[in-house]
């Protein structure tokens, strides 16, 4: 049932978008049209936040210095928690650009107190902007970000935060990335969309997105006491008051993980994080004056992941109860019949990924086809998401473990950086345990003859199967490929 509940939050997601549909597409705003004269238009301090990133921190730092804002009110930071050589490529490029008249410097810490949280903090207590920009290492803004993402302050005193939506540079680079990229579009063409556009909490991604200094402050500013310090922040802001909105014509490409290292990484931080604010807004929420519907979307959203759980448990029980019920023992008929409710919930699941991939993409029914790959990874991440559920509510701290970025290696030859995870999770071996466990259990379904439990269970196996056989050719090409080149 908790399933079903989910999926039908995704259900209502999906219809809501089809009534309130929009095109992705838009000009870019005239600087002569707007509001404010461009004379007048406040100083933005655009934060970069890097940890390692040798990869790739010129190529985000190059893009940023030619942004397309008045020059005398626009300063880059660029927050370097690095302890490789990232440092000395950072500090070629700034001193480069200042070179050139660009406003940009250079702040490295000697630690990582805080993690990323911790570096957001330390350049905002610098900053000179009355709005702050942030990219992670991976993303590429295109010239005119700012200029088409600082309108809508204008008009709205109460508005805090700005988000755009992410692009993919590394869709098409294996089914890995496209399975990702097919997620992410859910996300931002349905999830954020219909967010906002029905009144209710919204966050920042942590990235590609332009806050109003006040906001951050008056919210209580950045914390580190979740691994997701932007969703924490974002209902912070937004219990205080503090509009957000979403601008899905303005894309910001970024890479997407090319290894199930990386992938696992960033989901492990990103389920675990968000359990662990949930635990700490989901009271402050329902105590709060918003309206009963605000209060139930954000307990979805900040509990999504919770599902990961559940998925498990179907994972473990579903060919086990036919059996029971195939030999005359167990939960009745009356008891599978109420579990097909839980069509309702893939009901939505599914649309919510349909509608995402229309509203982006002319070709979006050829790009359905990822659906069954991404509905078995997604089983197949339940275990090792499940164990982030589980340290997050038990309160196992953690490292903030940043996702590796590969550069042009992403697309080629990712596994030859010196980035590339060359270990393999002790999870594995439980994943590839519980690939064989489906396995058998899609042989008994068959044999039972519950045709219309087969899909899922195949599902089930073809995940945990994907997950495990991915893992260990990367990591057996990682092993094999030679040395980093320094």
């Amino acid at each position: 049932m908790a399933l079903t509940a989910y999926g039908g939050n995704l259900l209502w997601l999906a219809l809501f978008h089809t009534s309130n549909e929009r095109l992705i597409q838009g000009p870019v705003p005239d600087l002569d049209d707007l509001p404010v004269p461009t004379d007048d238009w406040p100083t933005v301090t655009v934060q970069l936040p890097l940890y390692n990133e040798a990869e790739v921190a010129h190529r985000l730092i190059d893009a940023c210095a030619v942004l397309d804002y008045p020059r005398d009110k626009l300063e880059i930071q660029v927050l370097d928690d690095s302890t490789d050589e990232t440092v000395d490529r950072v500090a070629e490029r700034v001193d480069h650009w200042q070179e050139r008249g660009v406003n940009i410097v250079h702040v490295h810490r000697d630690d990582r107190t805080g993690y990323k949280a911790g570096a957001l903090a330390n350049g905002l207590r610098l900053a000179r902007g009355d709005y702050v920009a942030i990219f992670d290492a991976d993303f590429v803004p295109d010239a005119d970000f700012l200029r088409r993402m600082m309108p809508p302050f204008f008009d709205n005193d109460d508005l805090g935060m700005v988000q755009a939506r992410w692009g993919h540079l590394n869709r098409d680079n294996s089914l890995l990335t496209q399975v990702q990229a097919f997620g992410l579009d859910a996300h931002f063409a349905i999830e954020q969309h219909v967010r906002e556009q029905s009144g209710c909490f919204m966050n920042f991604n942590g990235t590609a997105g332009v806050w109003r200094r006040a906001c951050i402050e008056d919210a209580g500013g950045w914390e580190h006491d979740t691994l997701t310090e932007d969703l924490d922040l974002s209902y912070r802001a937004q219990l205080r008051g503090w509009d957000f909105a979403y601008v899905p014509t303005v894309e910001v490409p970024a890479e997407l993980p090319p290894d199930m290292n990386a992938l696992r990484a960033q989901q492990f931080r990103w389920v675990k994080g968000g359990v662990e604010t949930a635990l700490k807004l989901t009271r402050r929420l329902w105590h709060s004056t918003q309206p009963l519907r605000v209060k139930l979307q954000g307990t979805f959203h900040l509990t999504a992941h919770c599902a990961f759980p559940f998925i498990l448990l179907a994972a473990l029980t579903h060919a086990p109860l036919l059996l029971m019920k195939g030999i005359g023992h167990g939960p009745g008929e009356l008891y599978f019949a109420t579990m097909g409710f839980g069509l309702f919930g893939f009901v939505g699941f599914f649309l919510s990924q349909l509608f995402a991939q229309r509203r982006l993409y002319p070709d979006w029914g050829r790009r359905l086809r990822l659906f069954p790959v991404f509905m078995a990874g997604t089983m197949g991440l339940s275990l090792s998401n499940t164990n982030a559920v589980w340290q997050a509510l038990r309160g196992t701290d953690t490292a903030f473990i940043r996702t590796p970025k590969y550069g042009g290696e992403a697309r080629e030859g990712w596994w030859r950086s010196r980035y590339a995870i060359a270990e393999l999770p002790h999870v594995i071996w439980w994943e590839a345990l519980l690939a064989i466990y489906c396995t058998v259990g899609l042989g008994v379904v068959v044999a039972l003859g519950e045709w219309a439990a087969v899909p899922f269970q195949a599902f089930f196996a073809a995940g945990f199967g994907l997950i495990t056989i991915s893992n260990l050719r990367q990591v057996f090409t990682v092993r094999q490929a030679p040395p980093a080149q320094a």
